[in-house]
């Protein structure tokens, strides 16, 4: 059975809770331990699918289709391990199966209440998969004190106290602000936060303090004092350069022993840290920099796009190059030249989206990449924009456009070579969508494998002709134009095993020129970059050499 560490935050949020679970997801992997890393979410909504990016950042996707949060992401960069649905559950997806319950009657006629049902669903879903791993990581999302994330508090609270003693232990994430007027750190927000929590019953094992300021002894053993926590469980956790460093610097400052020895695991293995010291030695001695544009959506908001971003750092380190990214809004290139927002740039890459507004500029971005011969990866939207550019500067389809924009067939007369994906195969059976579905869990969700043209660029950068990779959208390029575009010289170098959906498009006589329909980002990791990211940098370096 596996040990559980829960994860909480006090104080403030955003202050790295999916970061130090990651981190001690890696550390403990590190000693030889398996790991599981797992994500509760106070928030209403059934999952992040249907939130805007703006609201919420990335919706990170599992392979067996699950619309998740980013941290998610962050979990599988650390450790390598495929998250799946089990891994993220919310309120909303919570109170969804209670009430479903109750209609169909599973409570024989009882008064549904908080407590029981909702913190026994909980329990159920945190006791999935105890068997799978050495470790279980569970981070509550929020803060302590959050009106919506008590149920999830007592859950945890009843878990631990059902569970045999020295199965479950808590880590708590604070801050220690520093005031500058008096020129101190003050303990006093830690303390409340820890005193909040032990009001709904919960006592923290391990303290991580959050800090811009290193904490002196003193600090720290007054907080271990009035917070009731060994001195040597109080963590402390400074800004790093690189969020890649956290496995080092958590490690440097006792943050895996303390979580051992509170689980009395004794004598503990010695970490292998060796991968960790690599990833940062490509980080920390890079030999060059190249400068790769993201012409998107959402680039107000850098975490709308926080895979796409870590994966072109791992494309770096697997060319020992820095990436310095530029981000351009899509829209404004629907006003303005790219030229000049372009110039010096080494690659492109415009990613996914949703909705009309900016796709004419990523049309353009699209168009000075094949142009100007710079590397180009479109991805998801991107591809599907890049398709539309050469359909009507290369094939003749000068309305061509996309069935997600123009939904009034007689509003407008246009080609569609993208259209709504109505019907498609997944595993063994056919799956059926409509326009007036649901927008929540309707899309082409997961991991689906695809089938590389010989001798094709992206055969070459994946060294094989069969790959699996993660989708989530719901339009797809027309396999009716395929010969058109084709004879303009567009391939089509990826298609579904079944010959009918696009997978990827490549322009033949261009240096690099790679659209796909899925998402490569998120199978990225430090310690593993892309095949797609990490010659996609690659191609960026040999253009920089050309400027």
């Amino acid at each position: 059975m596996a040990r559980y560490v829960f994860i909480t935050g006090g104080v403030v949020s955003s202050l790295g809770k999916g970061l130090a679970s990651a981190a001690l997801g890696a550390l403990l992997q590190a000693r030889g331990f398996t790991v599981r890393l797992r994500k509760l979410d106070p928030y209403l909504n059934v999952d992040p699918g249907t939130m805007s990016p703006f609201e919420h950042g990335e919706v990170f996707v599992t392979d067996d289709g699950a619309e998740t949060d980013l941290d998610l992401g962050h979990y599988e960069r650390f450790t390598g391990v495929p998250a799946r649905k089990t891994d993220s559950i919310s309120s909303g997806r919570i109170y969804m199966n209670v009430l479903e319950k109750e209609r169909r009657g599973d409570y024989l006629g009882k008064t549904i209440q908080v407590i029981p049902h909702v913190t026994n669903e909980i329990k159920d879903f945190l006791a999935i998969g105890a068997e799978d791993a050495d470790f279980m990581l569970c981070e509550i999302g929020g803060t302590v004190g959050d009106i919506e994330g008590l149920p999830f508090f007592e859950a945890i609270r009843q878990f631990a106290h059902e569970r045999p003693r020295g199965e479950c232990i808590f880590m708590h994430l604070t801050l220690l602000p520093w005031l500058a007027a008096s020129g101190e750190l003050k303990t006093k927000p830690t303390q409340h936060s820890v005193k909040e929590l032990r009001s709904i019953g919960i006592a923290p094992d391990v303290l991580v303090c959050r800090s811009e300021q290193p904490i002196p002894e003193k600090e720290r053993a007054k907080i271990a004092l009035f917070c009731n926590v060994r001195p040597g469980a109080v963590i402390p956790a400074y800004d790093l350069k690189s969020i890649y460093e956290a496995p080092l610097a958590y490690h440097k400052v006792g943050l895996d022993q303390a979580v051992l020895d509170a689980f009395n695991i004794s004598p503990a293995p010695r970490p292998d840290l060796r991968r960790w010291e690599d990833v940062m030695d490509r980080l920390e001695n890079a030999e060059g920099e190249v400068r790769v544009a993201i012409v998107g959506k959402y680039t107000q908001l850098e975490d709308a796009y926080k895979s796409i971003k870590e994966a072109l750092t791992h494309g770096g380190m697997a060319n020992r190059v820095r990436v310095q990214v530029e981000w351009i809004d899509a829209e404004v290139f629907e006003r303005e030249d790219p030229s000049p927002h372009l110039q010096g740039i080494h690659a492109i890459l415009v990613p996914g989206g949703f909705g009309e507004r900016g796709t004419e500029g990523k049309i353009r971005a699209a168009a000075w990449a094949r142009e100007k011969q710079i590397p180009y990866l479109g991805i998801c939207l991107g591809m599907q924009m890049a398709v539309v550019e050469a359909a009507r500067n290369l094939a003749g389809l000068s309305d061509a456009g996309s069935e997600e924009f123009d939904h009034e067939a007689g509003a407008k007369r246009f080609t569609p070579v993208v259209y709504h994906l109505k019907e498609w195969v997944q595993g063994n059976h056919v799956v059926e969508r409509k326009l007036g579905d649901d927008k929540g869990g309707t899309m082409r969700l997961g991991a689906y494998s695809a089938r590389l043209a010989e001798g094709s660029q992206v055969a070459r950068v994946y060294g094989d002709t069969r790959i699996e990779e993660r989708h989530r959208h719901r339009y797809e390029v027309d396999i009716a134009y395929r010969e058109k575009l084709e004879a303009a010289g567009l391939r089509f170098s990826g298609m579904s095993p079944d010959g009918r959906l696009p997978e990827i498009v490549e322009h033949e006589g261009h240096p690099w020129f790679i659209g796909v329909q899925f998402h490569p980002e998120l199978k990225s990791k430090p310690f593993a970059p892309h095949p797609l990211f990490a010659d996609f940098v690659r191609a960026a370096v040999e253009t920089s050499r050309l400027v």
